[in-house]
């Protein structure tokens, strides 16, 4: 079957994906084409687009549609929510009542106007709506290659549904556990993103970065999220977490006045500081702690069969609590779907149909999924902008002598990354054993906070020696202790914990990136670059040879290889 994922559910990271007889061809996120962090408020029309420009199918040869929100579990949970919120939320508690029918108008609105500016046939076309953590779910455990697995899908909420535990069994998604709003634990990390004066729904992994220089101990959150051990579940204090808009600090802000009051004014800057460091470690903290104790509620059993957990929903972007999963003795593989948020759904959504029609589902080995462009496109780009570049015989010879001069590179080739990592085809790549670049990426080009860590892309034949693991880790999913001996070797990518995101290269995957990070490893011995997103602050990921360009002139960034193509800013 021909099936088009669509994802814009909540006005925010709306993408599209394409599976075809049960293999992804084409997926990208709209916020790559708009030039929109998240894409808030915007459609997925260039990435519906561009999964039938890619395929060269027209509307009418698509199959279904698959959209990640169900009015099915919006009715089955409301009186539950009703119940849950009547007393603090009272007005919300009744419009969740009474407008399901008005919700799932607005949803199926807002799929008749993609089909209306994408040239689908609204009265032919056949749309599954799939549940949105079942999208997740499915996003996850349909592409691990696994038989069958624990599943686990946590994020701020979909329909209403926080939280979700369950397994895959005799080719069946089952649920274990639901939790729903206003008890969530991405409504948790968020109000203290928020707070912690990052940018909500943007900004979580920030505090996550943050998190590693403060001590948890110094704080104690109980009052505003905590474990219920008779039910097993957890939840949110409603004077903390998803507050009434006259308890919140400032109408543009959702945390509220008691935060203020407990402990001051939100954190300004880009500096760190107390207690905002402690407030962050601790919020990493019990982010863990919760997430432990609903696995060993809900998954242990399960997971001591056969030890697999597949992970998505936006706090599977959680490399860190990642990490304290894979740790646990009955976790024996962790797979997390790359676009593990709701820009993943669309993948999830799609996924699942081909799975409940019996189709066979290619594991994902890579995530180069979206738009590339030729030499010649890239030289017709060039042209425009009034940079000197030549045309390399080798360019990956080229960017490796670069690197051990020391020197920064952009790297933009092939097809560009499906998710939020760039995993070397929209990258910056560093030096990580010169002290001091990760400081001038930071400072220079992508003009970020100086605190905030970088990740290495390993070659995979050394990433257990770096390591010490031999668990998959492809695509910057799970964070790892970085070896002692390596810490001094490799430090521009190793965060003040000890650890690291890596990205292990594998020469099957990404030849041309695995031949840039071979080539430095023969000029110094050792087999780790820097890879961090092609952008800088505030804005998507590239995806054009002119959003290259324009970053390229905006940013203190000397040298470029596009396709073949070296462009420098000054000739050395």
């Amino acid at each position: 079957m021909k099936i088009l994922g669509i994802a814009a559910p909540f006005g925010h990271d709306s993408s599209a994906a394409l599976l075809i007889d049960g293999k992804v061809v084409a997926a990208a996120e709209e916020e790559r084409f708009t030039r929109k962090k998240h894409a808030e408020g915007q459609l997925p029309i260039n990435s519906v687009n561009f999964c039938l420009k890619q395929t060269g199918l027209n509307p009418a040869e698509i199959d279904c549609i698959a959209y990640p929100w169900s009015v099915k579990i919006l009715k089955q949970k409301k009186v539950e929510y009703f119940l849950r919120t009547i007393c603090k939320r009272p007005a919300r508690a009744r419009k969740r009542l009474f407008r399901t029918k008005k919700d799932f108008n607005d949803q199926k609105n807002l799929i008749y106007q993609v089909f209306n500016l994408c040239g689908f046939n609204a009265s032919k076309a056949r749309i599954n709506w799939i549940e949105h953590h079942i999208a997740h779910a499915a996003s996850s455990f349909c592409f691990s290659g696994m038989d069958e697995a624990a599943i686990l899908s946590l994020d701020v909420g979909g329909e209403i549904t926080s939280s979700l535990m369950g397994n895959v069994l005799n080719k069946k998604i089952n649920k274990f556990r639901e939790i729903i709003c206003p008890d969530s634990l991405g409504a948790f990390y968020s109000t203290m993103t928020d707070y912690l004066g990052f940018k909500r729904g943007n900004g979580e992994y920030k505090v996550m970065g943050m998190a590693p220089y403060g001590d948890s101990s110094k704080l104690n959150f109980d009052h505003i999220i905590w474990w219920n051990d008779k039910k097993k579940i957890y939840r949110c204090s409603d004077n903390y977490v998803w507050v009434q808009r006259g308890e919140r600090f400032r109408m543009d802000k959702i945390y509220s006045k008691k935060m203020v009051l407990g402990f001051g004014p939100q954190r300004e800057g880009d500096g760190l500081a107390e207690p905002y460091i402690h407030i962050a470690a601790v919020t990493q903290k019990k982010l863990e702690d919760i997430t432990l104790r609903l696995v060993e509620a809900y998954l242990k059993k399960e997971l001591k069969r056969h030890g697999n957990l597949c992970f998505a929903g936006g706090i599977a972007l959680n490399v860190s609590l990642n990490k304290t999963l894979l740790a646990l003795p009955y976790v024996k593989n962790l797979w997390v779907q790359p676009a593990a948020h709701d820009s993943g759904s669309s993948l999830g959504a799609a996924a699942y149909v081909a799975f409940q029609a019996g189709e066979d589902i290619e594991p994902m080995r890579h995530v180069y999924l979206g738009p590339e462009f030729s030499n010649q496109e890239i030289e017709e780009e060039l042209k425009k902008f009034n940079f000197p570049f030549s045309l390399e015989n080798d360019i990956c010879e080229v960017a490796a002598d670069l690197l051990n001069k020391g020197k920064i590179v952009g790297w933009f080739q092939g097809r560009m990354e499906w998710g939020p990592r760039a995993l070397g085809n929209r990258s910056i790549l560093g030096n990580s054993t010169i002290k001091g670049t990760a400081d001038k990426i930071n400072a220079l080009i992508k003009f970020r906070e100086k605190w905030r860590p970088f990740c290495p892309s390993i070659l995979k034949e050394h990433a257990q020696d770096i390591l010490g693991s031999t668990h998959p880790a492809p695509f910057m999913t799970i964070a790892f202790k970085v070896n002692p001996e390596w810490r001094q070797r490799i430090p521009e990518v190793v965060h003040v914990n000890g650890t690291c995101r890596p990205q292990v290269v594998e020469k099957e995957t990404n030849p041309k990136f695995y031949k840039v990070i071979e080539n430095f490893y023969k000029k110094t011995g050792v087999p780790v670059v820097i890879n961090t997103s092609l952008n800088r602050r505030g804005e998507p990921i590239v995806c054009t040879p002119k959003d290259a360009l324009v970053m390229f002139e905006g940013s203190g960034l000397e040298y470029l290889a596009m396709g073949d193509f070296l462009v420098k800013k000054k000739v050395s």
